[in-house]
Order: structure tokens, then C-alpha cells, then sequence
């Protein structure tokens, strides 16, 4: 196995490494379409704002289940099982959600594709790790950040042109195609390349982390349509609160844990952590609301809407590789007060939208 890395190492395999990239970009390109298209489909189907974030909520909650599951399956599967299990999944979940009848199957076909799709980002990262030596690893993860940003840049807007002239069907249309053709090119093209241990998956981890997660999640995205005074908000909150601690004290307690929460025993870790939780309610939230406010409140045409989110995604963009070499030169500390200080200032902002009908128009 040492020759084979050094090998490899050598010469990496770029076209599988392609494989999986654009299976990824296939990815994310399909969870920001669909912002957009959420006032569109609340009105076909006639559900609340409440309700209709759950293709996007949902999304995320499978993607919360399986995460904490996928060090298991990385381990005791192969890369090439493994991806080509994703992209089946993913491409299943597609073609239910093309033909969805009912707004609980769309919903259901949206948490087959995340199932598919939280696979994927830990395959393709533990993939990068073991295909490049170590001072080759940053330019790996950069190109990797660049499909992450490609993604959301084009997605908002071409989904505001395409809900805007045929029906939101179409963006489920216009990605399977791209998700069977990554899944031939997977099948024919894509070798093994990471090692297998006879790892043991922890079902009662597995089921907490699934509870915990969950209810939290549940929780906290009925409270704005059921009330905090709803048995079913505080209920699903407190159970999933319990659950998720459990979880985290027996993973402490186990030789080989799914998940190893000592790591958070580093302040550095645990800052960073806090702040990207920080930063990601933030951007999700606007990323989900923002579409809703402009076309239900203000009467603002899809395809304006997905002009509206462009430039925050091409900034993200651009600003990728800047920060990179900023956090060479500063470190971490000046990036993230700076960070952190722009975000406080514009969500701030965004208390006020009155502006944005000044801006499109």
C-alpha cells in the first residue's frame, strides 16, 4: 500500500479526482437552484413559507443524520461503493422529485438526494487527502473550495431565468442528466483508492446522533410557524437537546468513537467552530429568506431574484483565494474579527429591506 501511495502521489489521478469534483459541483449546484424556485412551489402546491423551507430543511437534516455516519462508511467501503451508492441515491431523488404529484413526495425526494449527496463531500475530501502529499494538499482543497463557490455563483441566477420562463421542474430536469452521466463515467472510469478498515458501526451512536440532530433541527424550524409554546417545538428541542448530549458522552467514553468530540478540548478548535456555526445561520438564512421576502413581498421577478444573489456569490468567489493568502500573511485572528465585524454590519442592514426594490428596479 506505501508503494501505491508513492506512486500515486507521483501521479495522481486526476480524472477520477474530476469524477468526483463534478459529482460534488452536480451537487451543489442542485441545492442552490432551488432557493429561488421556493415561492413558485409554495404557490402550486399552496403550503406556508413554513413549510416549504423544508425542501431546504430537510435537505440539511438527512445531511446532519449522515455526516456524523459517513467516517463509518468511508472506512469500511470502497471510494468507487461508496460514490457510485451516492450518485445512485442522488439521481433516485431527482427523478422522484421531476414527477412529484404531492408536496410530501417532492419533500421526501429532496432527503433521497441529500442522502446521496452527504456522501459525497467526505469521499471527495478523504479522497484529496490520500491522492496529494501534504504540500499539495492546499492547492487540492482551493480547487475544491472553487467548485463549492462555482456552484452557488450561476445557481440562483440561472433558476431565476429558468422558473421564470418554464416550470421549477425543469431545474430537477436539467440536473439529472449531469448526475446519470457522473454515474457511467464513476462506474467505468472510477478505481479504489483508499484503505478499508473492518470498522464496527455503533448503532445506538447512530441512532442518538439521528434523535439529536433531528429534534433540534425539527425544534427550532417549527417555532416560526407552531409558536416556542408548542408542545411539539419545546418537546422535539428538549428530547433532541438529550439525545445529542448522550451522544457526545458516550462517544467520550468509547475506545473507537464515530465521532471524537475530544478535539474540542483545543479553545482554537472550539472558536472556530462556534463561529462557523456563527456564520452559517447567518449566510443559510439569507440564502433561504431573502428569495421568499423579494418575490412574495415585493413582487420581484425570479429571474431579478437570482440577479439579487449573484454578487454575494462571485464576491465569495474572488475572495477565496485572497483570503488565503491574507490568512498566510495575518493569521487567523485579524481574518476573523474582520469577518465577523462585516457580517454583524450588513445583517444589521437587512433589518431594513427597503432598499432592495430601489436596487433591482
Amino acid at each position: 500500500m506505501d508503494i501505491d501511495i508513492k506512486k500515486m502521489h507521483e501521479k495522481p489521478p486526476y480524472g477520477m479526482i474530476a469524477i468526483l469534483f463534478f459529482g460534488a459541483f452536480v451537487a451543489f449546484l442542485n441545492n442552490t437552484l432551488l432557493n429561488i424556485a421556493l415561492p413558485v412551489i409554495m404557490n402550486e402546491f399552496e403550503v406556508k413559507p413554513s413549510d416549504v423551507q423544508w425542501l431546504t430543511t430537510g435537505f440539511m437534516l438527512v445531511n446532519g443524520i449522515m455526516i456524523p455516519a459517513s467516517a463509518f462508511f468511508v472506512q469500511k467501503f470502497t471510494n468507487r461503493r461508496l460514490f457510485l451508492t451516492a450518485m445512485t441515491l442522488f439521481s433516485i431523488g431527482t427523478a422522484l422529485a421531476i414527477f412529484a404529484p404531492t408536496f410530501g413526495l417532492l419533500v421526501t425526494a429532496r432527503m433521497i438526494q441529500a442522502s446521496g449527496s452527504a456522501l459525497m463531500m467526505p469521499l471527495l475530501m478523504n479522497v484529496m487527502l490520500v491522492a496529494f502529499p501534504i504540500e499539495r494538499r492546499g492547492s487540492a482543497m482551493g480547487m475544491f473550495g472553487l467548485v463549492m463557490f462555482t456552484a452557488p455563483a450561476i445557481g440562483p441566477t440561472l433558476s431565476g431565468y429558468i422558473v421564470e420562463h418554464y416550470s421549477w421542474r425543469t431545474l430537477f430536469e436539467i440536473v439529472l442528466p449531469f448526475a446519470i452521466l457522473t454515474l457511467i463515467f464513476a462506474f467505468i472510469k472510477l478505481k479504489n483508492i483508499t484503505p478499508n478498515t473492518d470498522v464496527k458501526l455503533d448503532v445506538f451512536s447512530l441512532i442518538l446522533s439521528s434523535i439529536g440532530f433531528g429534534g433540534l433541527l425539527y425544534g427550532f424550524s417549527s417555532a416560526g410557524d407552531k409558536g416556542w409554546d408548542a408542545p411539539i417545538v419545546y418537546g422535539t428541542i428538549a428530547i433532541g437537546a438529550i439525545s445529542l448530549l448522550t451522544f457526545i458522552i458516550r462517544q467520550l467514553r468509547m475506545e473507537v468513537p464515530m465521532l471524537d468530540f475530544r478535539i474540542y478540548k483545543y479553545p482554537m478548535f472550539a472558536l472556530a467552530s462556534v463561529i462557523s456555526i456563527v456564520l452559517s445561520v447567518a449566510m443559510f438564512s439569507g440564502m433561504i429568506l431573502t428569495p421568499l421576502y423579494v418575490q412574495e413581498v415585493r413582487g420581484i421577478s425570479p429571474f431579478e431574484a437570482g440577479i439579487l444573489m449573484l454578487p454575494g456569490a462571485i464576491i465569495m468567489g474572488l475572495m477565496s483565494p485572497i483570503t488565503g493568502r491574507l490568512f498566510d500573511k495575518y493569521g487567523a485572528k485579524v481574518l476573523a474579527i474582520t469577518g465577523l465585524v462585516i457580517t454583524v454590519i450588513t445583517t444589521f442592514y437587512l433589518v431594513d429591506l427597503n432598499c432592495i426594490q430601489g436596487i433591482i428596479t
